[in-house]
């Protein structure tokens, strides 16, 4: 099962990013099928064989995989053209590393929503992810798991 964060910006947490309502009925969100909205991802991890992977786990889910980034440099170039709703970023990057780029992201002008991955998972990973902002964090090996779908759908 994922290790999941919570959702970060809900009234009465600090970082107060969530810039919509957290429910179909809240702030009179009515005539979609909220749970099922497809989402925009970038996916940014520095294996071209794993970002495909994914890209096929996303869009099998009907997500529109909007772009890829192999590197922290070209992820945020992509993040401010693209401006994805959800960016899946891999810990280990060749010019940096996951957590800064999640700063980075969640510091963007709207919100962007950060699962962090990694083939490592510890507690210690779960809590640096949370402290960097991330909405969550999943193993690698558990990329195609109901609960990760669930989550991006959710927001």
């Amino acid at each position: 099962m994922p290790m999941t964060l919570p959702v970060i910006g809900l009234p009465g947490h600090a970082a107060g990013r969530r810039k919509f309502p957290a429910s179909p009925t809240a702030g009179g969100v009515t005539g979609w099928d909220y749970e099922r909205m497809p989402r925009s991802v970038l996916v940014v991890d520095d294996d071209a064989g794993f970002r495909d992977l994914a890209t096929r786990i996303l869009t099998s889910w009907g997500h529109a995989v909007i772009g890829e980034a192999g590197s922290v440099a070209e992820a945020l170039a992509q993040a401010a053209r693209l401006r994805p709703d959800t960016v899946l970023v891999d810990i280990g990057l060749p010019d940096g590393d996951g957590f800064s780029l999640t700063e980075q992201l969640v510091a963007m002008p709207w919100t962007v929503h950060v699962v962090l991955i990694s083939s490592e998972a510890d507690r210690t990973t779960v809590q640096a992810a949370r402290r960097a902002g991330a909405d969550s964090f999943v193993p690698k090996d558990e990329l195609p798991s109901v609960a990760l779908r669930q989550l991006i759908e959710g927001w």
